[in-house]
C-alpha cells in the first residue's frame, strides 16, 4: 500500500518550509521515526522523523525547494509492496490531505524509533546506482565557470558528511558539497575544508583550461596563459531569498516602518563589574559552574530595572487599541549565525540568579549555532539584547524586533583615559545604546532606563538594593 506523507505545520504558523538536505533516496528501507530530511523553516532548521516504516517510493521535492504546509513530500509503500512510480496526488487525495495531515502524528520532538530496533542502516546500493563525476554537467554547475578536476565518482545515495551550519555556509558560498566530499574522502566536512576548496576552484578559474592534445608539428602549442587582451570576468554570486534571512528581512522592514525608533546611547564605567567577574572566575568554589561574561551582568541588570520601567517591557496592540505591561521577562538574545541573525528567548529570564542566566546564555548561543533552536523559542519575547561588543564595535542603532519595545545593545568593553574621583585614570568602558518605540516609551523613560542599568553595572552591589 501507498502512503503519502504530507508536509506538517512545524510549529508557530509557518506555512512553508524549504528542503535543506534528504537523508534518504528511492529505494531505501526505512523505520518509525527514522530522520528522513532536514528542513528550513523561516526560523530554524527541523529533522523530519518517518511516520511509517516502508520502502521510500517517491521523493516530491529536492534539495533546495519550497514546499507548503500541507503538500506531498515523501511517498511510502508500506506492507513490503514494491514502489509504484511517483504519482501527481488525485482530486481524492487533495481533498482529504487535510484529515490524511491530521492522522498524523506530531513530528517536531516526538520520540525516537524503537530502542530495540536502532537506527537501521542504509539498504545496499545497487550495481547499477548513478554517480555523480566530473563531467560537463558537474563542470557547468561549478561555481565561477571554473574547470574542476576529475574527481572519484560520489554515489548519489551518499550524502557529505558535514554539520547544518557548514552545510548552510556551504551553501551560502555557492559550493556543493558533493564535490567537496569527491576531493576529500569520507570524512566530515568542515567550513576551513569550504573555504579551501573555494580556493582551489578560484586558482583553476585564474588559470587556463589546459589544450587538448593535438598532432605534432601542426603548429605551435597553445599557450596556457591567459592573452593580457582577455577582457577580465566581473563575477557575481546570486543567494535566494528564503529561510532566516528573508524572515529577518521581512521583520526588520515590518518593525522598522511601524514603530518610531529613538536610541539612547550612555558610556559607563564598567570596572567594578568586571573586576568582579574577575574574581568569580577565579573562585575555586565556582569553577565547575557556568563562566560568568559582562553579558549574564548586563542581562541581569536589565532584568533588575525593566520592572521599573514598565514601558520598555510592552506591546503595542493595534487592533485591541492597548498597550500591554509585561509582568514578566522574555529575554531575547540576538545571536549571529551561519543561516543569519536569530532571536532566542530566555523565559522567565527575571527569576534566574547571575550564575543560571550565564548557563541559559551558554546553553542559548550553543543551540542556536548549531542550528537547532526549536521555532517556539524564537517568539514571544518582552525586550531583547544585541551584544555588539564581540565584534569589536562600542555603540549601535538597533531595530526593535516586531512587538517589542526595547532593545539594548552592548558595546565592547575598552581600557581608556576616563574621570574617577576627581583625577583621570585608565578605567575599562562601555557603551550601551538602547532604541525604544515612542509610542510606548517617552524619552525620559528611556534615558532613565539606561541610567538604572548602567548604575548597576558601575557598582554592581547597588543590585542588593534592588532585590
Amino acid at each position: 500500500m501507498k502512503q503519502e506523507f504530507l508536509l506538517p505545520d512545524l510549529g508557530e504558523g509557518l506555512t512553508e518550509a524549504e528542503v535543506v538536505q534528504w537523508l534518504v533516496a528511492e529505494g531505501d528501507t526505512v523505520t518509525l521515526n527514522q530522520t528522513l530530511a532536514e528542513v528550513e523553516t523561516a526560523k530554524a532548521v527541523v529533522e523530519l522523523p518517518s511516520p511509517y516504516e516502508g520502502v521510500v517510493a517517491a521523493l516530491h521535492a529536492a534539495a533546495g525547494d519550497t514546499v507548503e504546509v500541507g503538500a506531498p513530500l515523501i511517498a511510502f509503500t508500506v506492507d513490503g509492496e514494491e514502489a509504484d512510480a511517483p504519482e501527481a496526488p488525485s482530486a481524492e487525495a487533495t481533498q482529504g490531505a487535510e484529515d490524511e495531515e491530521k492522522a498524523q502524528p506530531n513530528l517536531v520532538g516526538y520520540g525516537s524509533a524503537p530502542a530495540a530496533k536502532g537506527r537501521p542502516a542504509r539498504r545496499a546500493r545497487r550495481s547499477g546506482s548513478p554517480v555523480l563525476t566530473a563531467d560537463a554537467a558537474v563542470l557547468e554547475a561549478a561555481p565561477h565557470d571554473a574547470v574542476v578536476a576529475a574527481a572519484p565518482p560520489v554515489h548519489a545515495h551518499e550524502r557529505p558528511r558535514s554539520t547544518p551550519p557548514v552545510r548552510a555556509y556551504a551553501k551560502s558560498m555557492g559550493v556543493d558539497l558533493v564535490l567537496v566530499a569527491a576531493e576529500l574522502g569520507d570524512r566530515v566536512i568542515t567550513r576551513a575544508d569550504v573555504d579551501a576548496y573555494r580556493e582551489r576552484v578560484s586558482e583553476r578559474a585564474a588559470g587556463s583550461v589546459p589544450a587538448a592534445t593535438g598532432t605534432e608539428g601542426a603548429g605551435s602549442p597553445l599557450s596556457s596563459t591567459p592573452s593580457p587582451n582577455a577582457a577580465r570576468e566581473r563575477a557575481t554570486t546570486r543567494i535566494p531569498i528564503r529561510g532566516v534571512r528573508k524572515h529577518t528581512a521581512e521583520a526588520m522592514v515590518r518593525s522598522a516602518f511601524t514603530a518610531p525608533h529613538v536610541t539612547t546611547f550612555h558610556t559607563v564605567d564598567v570596572t567594578a563589574t568586571m573586576d568582579l567577574i574577575s574574581s568569580l572566575r577565579e573562585d575555586k568554589t565556582l569553577r565547575d559552574g557556568p563562566r560568568i561574561g559582562p553579558l549574564a551582568v548586563v542581562a541581569k541588570a536589565v532584568c533588575l530595572a525593566l520592572p521599573r520601567f514598565p514601558g520598555l517591557n510592552a506591546t503595542w496592540d493595534e487592533a485591541a487599541g492597548e498597550i500591554v505591561h509585561n509582568h514578566y521577562i522574555d529575554l531575547g538574545i540576538a545571536a549571529a549565525t551561519d543561516r543569519g541573525l536569530i532571536v532566542p528567548i530566555i523565559r522567565d529570564a527575571e527569576r534566574l540568579s547571575l550564575s543560571e542566566m550565564a548557563a541559559a546564555l551558554g546553553n542559548l548561543t550553543e543551540t542556536a549555532r548549531s542550528g537547532k533552536t526549536p521555532p517556539a523559542d524564537l517568539v514571544g519575547g518582552t525586550f531583547s539584547l544585541t551584544n555588539i561588543g564581540v565584534f569589536g564595535i562600542d555603540a549601535g542603532t538597533p531595530i526593535l524586533p516586531p512587538g517589542q519595545s526595547g532593545i539594548l545593545a552592548v558595546g565592547a568593553v575598552r581600557r581608556q583615559p576616563w574621570e574617577h574621583r576627581g583625577q583621570i585614570a585608565l578605567r575599562q568602558v562601555m557603551t550601551l545604546s538602547v532604541s525604544f518605540d515612542h509610542r510606548l516609551v517617552d524619552g525620559a523613560e528611556g534615558a532613565q532606563f539606561l541610567k538604572a542599568v548602567a548604575d548597576v553595572l558601575e557598582e554592581p552591589g547597588r543590585a542588593m538594593l534592588l532585590v
